[in-house]
């Protein structure tokens, strides 16, 4: 995909805020296990951290920046790869992953062994539809994007990434958020595999965009 040097710039922009958003994140996740050591990492949902109490609002915010930095994923992805149906697809989901993440914030939800209140209802609901479409939409991300001639060398991470999130999806809809399984660890390894994909998404981006810049070349 040929652009310009300003789409280029804006791309190599999106791409570091992403990265830089990824970061953030992980380190703010880790920060909550310190600072709400009542949940388990192993048995608790990511989502229990920003349940009534003590810095529930520190999760809130992680909510809101996943759906910034994923958006920032799609922006810099559309100003780079060649346009196609499966591309569109992908990226669509990825919004709508992006959307969901950021209302997750609006409505807290209830930990395992809690009662189910609407609001946690809703959390649940919302977090099933996002964790889907974010597989949907890696998977044809990766599928689509090995088919341009600039992203093949990376096909295979991105493959094993998207298709890899499948399995702990699978032991996290086996075992739930019981109050002794390790559905936390599930979900917090299929994120982290998402969290990943993203990432690495965006280091390509980065990439090319810097190299073009330095070259004063148009992608």
């Amino acid at each position: 995909m040929s652009s310009s040097p300003r789409v280029t710039s804006r791309a190599a922009i999106a791409a570091r805020l992403a990265l830089a958003g990824v970061v953030l994140y992980a380190l703010i996740d880790t920060a909550l296990v310190l600072l709400r050591p009542q949940f388990s990492i192993l048995h608790n949902a990511e989502s229990d951290y920003g349940s009534t109490g003590s810095w529930a609002w520190l999760m809130d915010l992680n909510f809101l920046l996943r759906c910034a930095l994923s958006l920032a994923v799609v922006g810099a992805v559309s100003l780079t790869a060649s346009r196609s149906r499966g591309l569109q697809a992908a990226l669509g989901l990825l919004i709508v992953w992006a959307l969901g993440s950021g209302l997750l914030a609006f409505f807290p939800d209830d930990p395992a062994g809690t009662p189910l209140h609407t609001s946690g209802a809703i959390h649940l609901a919302i977090a099933f539809v996002a964790f889907l479409v974010v597989l949907a939409g890696t998977i044809l991300g990766s599928l689509a994007l090995q088919a341009q001639p600039r992203w093949r060398r990376f096909a295979i991470p991105m493959a094993v990434l998207s298709w890899g999130a499948l399995v702990p999806l699978l032991l996290l809809g086996r075992v739930g958020f019981h109050p002794h399984s390790l559905g936390g660890l599930y979900e917090k390894i299929f994120l982290g595999m998402e969290l990943l994909w993203l990432a690495l998404v965006t280091v390509c981006v980065a990439q090319w965009s810097g190299e073009a810049l330095e070259a004063g070349s148009v992608l």
